[in-house]
C-alpha cells in the first residue's frame, strides 16, 4: 500500500475527510505518527499504529496504516 504520493520535495499523504466525504492530502511535513494501545479481555494488549494530519482549516485527520507502513514514515511521535 502506498502512503505517500508524489516525488521530490513535495509529498503527501492522502487522509479521508469524514465531514467533506472526500479525500485529502496533507503533506508530509504536517503528518505525525501515533499509536493507539487497548486491553483485551483476555488480559493482552493491542497496538494500532495511525497517521495523524492537520488540515488547512484546523481539523485532524487520522489514519490507520499497518506497522510496516508506520515503521516507513520518517514523521515525528507524538
Amino acid at each position: 500500500m502506498s502512503l505517500v504520493k508524489g516525488g521530490g520535495k513535495y509529498m503527501a499523504v492522502m487522509f479521508y475527510d469524514v465531514k467533506n466525504r472526500e479525500k485529502v492530502e496533507v503533506p508530509e511535513n504536517m503528518v505525525k505518527k501515533t499509536t493507539y494501545e487497548r486491553q483485551l479481555k483476555n488480559g493482552g494488549t493491542q497496538v494500532r499504529y495511525a497517521l495523524r494530519g492537520e488540515l488547512a482549516d484546523g481539523r485532524k485527520v487520522t489514519k490507520f496504516v499497518s506497522k510496516d507502513d508506520w515503521d516507513g514514515m520518517k514523521a515525528s511521535t507524538e
